[in-house]
């Protein structure tokens, strides 16, 4: 008989701490499906690409840019830049979206009081109506729990974790296209500086020319047809000068805009017309752009925040547990509320299974289900457009250089040219309608090499911004980083 009540103590024993211990065995389940990352639908080199040297994504925008006003007016921009702002206010947003989740996996803990005067009537046989005063003053402590036995709430926090962090991949995005967005302005402001030198200096030629041939029609060795062509070739450079000016104007507008304040622009050192066209500028493999490409990796974030998803929705098939439970005290009188006697307590388990909800939860899993699909499909269309942003511009920049060199020989030739022509014209050997067309022909070449150049160094920033460059350092909060070693860098 001892041995039978010792045998049911430990037999009571043992199934206690199993109510303790299988609760906290399926804390750890999840219906979430195991994160595995697509593969890159993309070549495993780029075409033309120049070097198998690393990217040049892993250069931070500070020492990939070496022109002080430059470095400045970037600088600038990604603190007054208005839609770096807003990108910065929706990580904020994703954080406490992230905070709220997390918030459910934990216990709630309430003070609660309470004032109740009511006043009843009770007809009464024999004594009539009586009336009764009823006063009760409660303080309690209320608490209340969910256990997560199948991952429901982990798997939705995990997916607010993951959005948060593309959502701060996303600003990264916005940063560094505002990054290439300020060097292109500042490229297009040197241009049109050294357009508007070329044209200044060749209006000065051409009101010399204009002055020569009004002079000699005026004593009757020239012809009126000289000195109208003279005067139409003047007004062509004065036009061009015009519209240079305009687009300036234009281009310095967006340029404020881009840096969030006005801006001033010194005459800068950057001499398109000398600059070099034969910098190598390694692109790397595209298996890199997994790790620097910001909307990439924010595509990533955003699948494992679907999968999470399909966990959560997984879960809710289950039964959900719920522990509420209070503690205080209840007394008449607000004096004898902390008196002896007065202690109250309740403890309230429930369980919910779900029966029937006309295929609702069915229609959640289903569509946490095509989410994930879409992600994918996403993800893979993102890294597609990645590795055709990185091969555009290798073709642009090679192309480019190729440009350059021809209008170069061109551009001598032309000043060849326009130097016989002017001579003849002086020997009076032909009409100025020779000069007339070399020049023409020389001021729009002049034009078009400094275009080309500003064009060339332009596609290395385009070739840098297709890498992801900009922001190296936060190259190890990469998912796989992250997600791997359990802890979150961020």
């Amino acid at each position: 008989m001892k041995n039978r009540r010792l045998w049911g103590r430990a037999t009571s024993g043992r199934r206690g701490a199993s109510a303790i211990v299988l609760p906290l065995l399926l804390a750890g389940c999840s219906f979430a499906p195991a994160y595995v990352r697509p593969a890159a639908p993309v070549p495993q080199a780029y075409p033309t690409s120049p070097s198998a040297q690393p990217s040049i994504a892993r250069i931070g925008w500070y020492d990939f840019f070496r022109e002080d006003q430059l470095r400045a007016l970037i600088a600038a921009a990604l603190e007054h830049n208005r839609d770096v702002r807003i990108a910065a206010a929706r990580v904020e947003q994703a954080r406490a979206s992230w905070r709220i989740e997390g918030a459910a996996l934990y216990p709630e803990l309430n003070a609660v009081g309470t004032g109740t005067r009511a006043r009843s009537l009770i007809n009464l046989p024999g004594a009539g109506a009586q009336s009764y005063d009823i006063k009760q003053v409660t303080a309690q402590l209320s608490a209340g729990w969910e256990i997560d036995l199948w991952g429901r709430l982990r798997n939705l926090n995990e997916a607010a974790r993951n959005r948060y962090l593309a959502t701060e991949e996303a600003s990264r995005g916005v940063a560094t296209d505002l990054i290439a967005q300020v060097a292109n302005g500042y490229l297009l402001e040197r241009e049109y500086e050294e357009r508007v030198a070329i044209a200044t200096r060749t209006i000065a030629t051409r009101e010399e020319s204009l002055r020569i041939i009004r002079r000699r029609y005026e004593v009757g060795s020239g012809s009126k047809l000289d000195m109208t062509q003279a005067q139409m070739l003047l007004g062509q450079a004065q036009t061009a000068l015009e519209a240079l000016d305009q687009d300036r104007a234009v281009n310095r507008n967006a340029l404020a805009l881009l840096v969030g304040q006005p801006v001033k622009i010194a005459p800068g050192a950057l001499g398109l017309a000398n600059a070099a066209s034969e910098i190598v500028m390694p692109a790397g493999l595209p298996s890199e752009l997994l790790v620097y490409r910001p909307d990439i990796v924010e595509a990533e974030y955003q699948l494992r925040a679907a999968d999470a998803d399909i966990g959560a929705a997984r879960a809710a098939f289950f039964p959900q547990i719920s522990l509420t439970g209070a503690l205080g005290s209840t007394s008449t009188d607000l004096a004898g509320l902390f008196g002896g006697g007065s202690l109250s307590w309740s403890f309230s388990p429930t369980i919910t299974l779900p029966i029937f909800n006309a295929g609702k939860l069915a229609a959640n899993r289903d569509v946490a289900k095509a989410r994930q699909v879409e992600a994918v499909a996403t993800y893979e269309q993102t890294i597609q457009r990645a590795f055709r942003d990185v091969s555009d511009a290798l073709v642009q920049r090679q192309q480019l250089a190729r440009q350059i060199e021809t209008t170069r020989m061109v551009l001598e030739a032309l000043r060849e040219r326009t130097r016989l022509a002017q001579l003849r014209f002086d020997n009076g050997r032909s009409a100025y309608l020779e000069v007339l067309d070399a020049q023409r022909d020389l001021f729009e070449t002049e034009q078009t090499l400094v275009q080309l150049r500003r064009a060339h160094l332009a596609s290395a920033i385009a070739l840098y911004s297709a890498l992801g460059g900009g922001f190296p350092a936060q190259v190890p909060d990469h998912p796989d980083s992250s997600q791997d070693s359990g802890v979150d860098k961020r």
